[in-house]
This record gives C-alpha cells, structure tokens and sequence, in this order.
C-alpha cells in the first residue's frame, strides 16, 4: 500500500521566493485549464485532451510575453498541475454518474493566490533527490533544508512541497510500504477489543479501559478568542493585519497538531495490541447538527477511525464496523435482554431480565465487539477474518532516509475530512445519543 510521509522543510529567503513562483505558475496553469475548458462547454464543444492543453497552456504560453515568466519553474510542476486538473473533472464527473463514493464533487474552482495551502509535485523525471548532507534538492528551486528524524521505508515514488495556513513548508513523499517488514513490527496477537466512541471519554474499550478526552480545541478557546479579537481590529489590507492573521492560523495549528498526534498514538498503541477492533459506524455529520457541535469536531471521530483502517490494513489486522442502529446502549451484554432507551443522565443502569449492573459505556463497548463478531467464547472463537480497505493516509514525520534520529511524529496533509454522508438526529436513536456529553 502507499502511504505519506511529511517532512518540514526550512526554506531560505531565495528559496521561498523560489517556491512562491512556483506555486504561482502551477496555480496560472491550472486556471487557465479550467478556464479552457469552461469555455469549451459554453461554446458547446468537447473538452480539449490534456495533450492539447499542455502544448497550448505549457509550450506556446512560455513564447508569450504574457506568460514567459512559466519558462522560469520547473515543466514537471506545470504538467502535474494539469493533471490535478484532469483529475479534478474525472472525479466530478464520476460524482454525477454516481461511480464515485462519498459525497457529491462540485465542478473544479479557479485557485486563489491568497488560498491557505499551496502546493506543487515533482515526479522521479523531475531528477529531485535528497543530497549527501541530508537536503531536498529541488529542479530551480535548489538544496532545501529538511528537518529529518526517522527512516523512509523505501525510495519515494515523488515528493509534494507545500505551504500551509501557518506559513510552514513541507515535503510530503509518497512510499511504497512492504508488507513483510510491518509484519515483523507488530507480531499476531489473540486479543480483540470493541470500543465506544463519546465525548465525557474519548473511548471506551470492551476491557472497561477509559480514555480521557483531551479537548484540545476546548483548553485553547481562550487563545484562539483572544487572537481572532486581535485580528478583528487590525485594518484590512494592512501588514498588521496580516500577522495577526498569520499569528490566528498558528494557534488553529497547534490544536489540530495536538489531536492528531493524540489519534496516531492512541490508534497505533490499539493497532499494536489487539488483533481485532470493532467500532460502531458514526453518522458525524448528523451528530455535528446538534448543539454539541464543536465538541463533536473537537474529538476527531472521522479522523481517527480512519488511522484505525489504514493501520489495520498495513499491519495485518481486522477492523470491524458494526451498523449505526444496532442498539448497544440498550442491550444488556451479559443475557441479550433489550431494555428499552435511556436518558443520557443514566450512566449505570440495572438489567431487568438478570440484575447485573452496567456501567453504560463499558456495556456498549462489549455490545459492540459481540456485534462485530470478536467476542472470544469458552473455547477460544476465532478474529472474522477480513480487512477494510486502508485509505491513503498522509502521516507526518521529520525523518532521514538513511538514518534514524528522533522519536516519530505524525502530521497529515488532508485538510479536511469526510464524515458519513447519511444524517440522522439525536431524538432518532437513543444509541447515538451515548456519545454526548451531559
């Protein structure tokens, strides 16, 4: 499977002005793509291939003088930036036939200089590579300092530079992991664990293991409040105003930073000790409808159930996901009996049919591994053999091809994640509603 590694990259002064030309050549192509092709269709005639949009955008624009400034960058950005743009209509048009999964994709928009993320590709005939000292040497931009920590698992297929909100360069490299060296890495093990997802804990496993939540956007409201007032009052179009803006998207930085490092470490050390793991399939988009929100976002559902599934499918084990409705905060694990909704002030509750005492949570956590098929009996029932199919996952790292450094550290170059599409509200499924808070 592939995967992303992310790399921060320091820039020098010339090499970020570098860099700043090239995102603006690649982001002049890909417009002027689209905007050929919106042309095509008002004018009712088929869509120019993207041989005939290379010649006439890339070769016969660098003879312009408008456009002689492409000339200065390097051709493979400009020919992945038409390929982005391909890629964009293929997508929106298998969105419209229904081919696609997930939710619908509008037609591709132009790019804006002042978007918060910035990007160009180079590919292996781009002849980049990484120097002796340990530098991304990138075709007219030139040796860029990398900060490195951990071993690639394979020569990168190419290498992705791009700017974030935060003004922070990085080097994201697409590897091509094996699957025989992650076997060795996480041996097979007997355990299985189901877990419940909610917002008092970040989960709550099958074992009656609590995971606190961190509420990391909730710690650092006080901050973020205090940044945006600040850049409310500079005024617009002013340098000011442009470090406080810049100063707002660091702060947003570190708490999406803190999350997602909590997601990979908790989703890895999981990964590690259990060979099986059942979660339930949240509809986060019906539950982010409600007044909690912020908190719903807060905790990362999406975001983490995601790590789960590509990690399971890297290192071999079985990730189940059990329905929506199935009614695990009304079943009781030990005999099966139903007893009916409950309010969210209930966190222990009685069975009617046994008398055994659940704490509400923990019970969910076992209903949903029985559910998923890991509940180990008396003589040992085997894992449900089967593993979803692994997304592609950008996982952020400083680290050096050719020597170990530092301990790992993940950072993702999705900026946005997908929750389920389908949406349902609170008062439709008590089950669901075990996820808030009280």
């Amino acid at each position: 499977m592939q995967l992303r590694y992310a790399f921060r990259l320091y820039p020098d002064t010339g090499q970020q002005r570098a860099l700043a030309k090239a995102f603006g050549c690649a982001r002049v192509v890909f417009n002027d793509a689209v905007r050929a092709r919106e042309d095509a269709r008002k004018a009712q005639q088929p869509f120019p291939k993207i041989g005939e949009l290379s010649t006439r955008l890339i070769t016969q624009a660098k003879g312009t003088v408008e456009r002689s400034w492409l000339g200065e960058v390097s051709a493979v950005v400009l020919q992945q930036s038409l390929r982005d743009a391909e890629t964009a209509y293929r997508n929106f048009f298998a969105s419209l036939k229904g081919t696609r999964k997930g939710p619908k994709t509008g037609p591709p928009r132009f790019k804006s200089r002042k978007d918060a993320r910035q990007s160009i590709r180079f590919t292996a005939n781009a002849r980049w590579n990484i120097t002796d000292s340990g530098r991304l040497n990138l075709p007219k931009i030139g040796a860029v300092k990398v900060k490195w920590s951990r071993t690639l698992p394979s020569t990168p297929t190419s290498v992705t530079v791009f700017k974030d909100a935060a003004g922070r360069f990085f080097a994201s490299f697409v590897i091509d992991t094996d699957p025989a060296p992650d076997a060795t890495r996480m041996p097979e093990t007997d355990r299985t664990i189901g877990i419940d997802l909610g917002l008092t804990h970040f989960a709550v496993l099958s074992d009656g293991t609590k995971i606190d939540s961190p509420r990391f956007l909730r710690r650092a409201e006080k901050k973020l409040k205090k940044t945006q007032q600040e850049l409310s009052r500079k005024q617009k179009g002013s340098k000011n105003r442009a470090k406080a803006r810049l100063k707002v998207a660091r702060a947003h930085t570190k708490v999406a930073d803190a999350r997602r490092e909590f997601h990979h470490q908790l989703s890895t050390k999981l990964i590690s000790e259990n060979q099986g793991i059942a979660v339930e399939d949240l509809s986060v988009a019906g539950l982010a409808r409600t007044k909690l929100a912020k908190s719903v976002h807060d905790a990362g559902w999406s975001s983490f159930i995601s790590m789960l599934e590509y990690k399971a499918e890297r290192y071999g084990r079985t990730l189940v996901k059990i329905g929506r409705f199935e009614p695990t905060s009304q079943t009781c694990s030990t005999c099966g009996a139903v007893d009916g909704p409950k309010p969210l002030n209930i966190r222990e509750w009685t069975c009617t049919a046994c008398g055994t005492v659940h704490h509400r949570d923990t019970n969910a956590a076992i209903n949903v591994k029985t559910a998923a098929g890991l509940a180990v009996s008396a003589c040992g029932a085997p894992v449900r053999p089967g593993a979803i199919p692994a997304q592609r996952e950008e996982t952020g790292s400083h680290g050096f091809p050719t020597e170990p450094r530092a301990a790992e550290r993940h950072s993702n170059d999705r900026e946005g994640q997908n929750p389920r599409a389908s949406a349902r509200g609170a008062s439709e499924n008590e089950h669901h509603m075990s996820l808030v808070d009280k």
